[in-house]
């Protein structure tokens, strides 16, 4: 999947990295927790999150990551922001709260943790 798929079946918003919407993606999670991200999440490409600081930008660098969503219309600071362009990573927002937005993603064929979805 595309994130410029994400974006269109989210309904984001795009905030920064509009010029890397063409990678791949093969799988995501979602976590407020960014220890559980760091702790359980392998081979991971996009992150879902509520959770708004930079600790989520510097996580997500750390993974691997291209691509942060920002559930229930949460907002970055202009610092996160700036990180993640400096990363090279897609910053998305949308209003869907986080729980519907990873069902809407797994239901079109992003998976989890190296998951083969049936």
């Amino acid at each position: 999947m595309k994130i410029s798929d994400i974006k269109e079946l989210l309904d984001a918003q795009v905030l920064c990295g509009e010029v890397y919407m063409y990678r791949d993606v093969f799988s995501a999670c979602g976590s407020d927790m960014m220890s559980d991200v760091l702790a359980y999440v392998k081979d991971q490409a996009v992150l879902l999150s509520g959770l708004v600081n930079s600790q989520v930008v510097r996580t997500a660098e750390m993974m691997d990551m291209v691509c942060i969503v920002f559930v229930r219309s949460k907002q970055p600071t202009d610092e996160m922001i700036q990180l993640a362009k400096d990363y090279k990573m897609v910053m998305l927002s949308t209003e869907k709260r986080m729980y519907e937005a990873c069902g809407i993603l797994y239901s079109n064929g992003l998976v989890a943790n190296g998951q083969k979805k049936a």
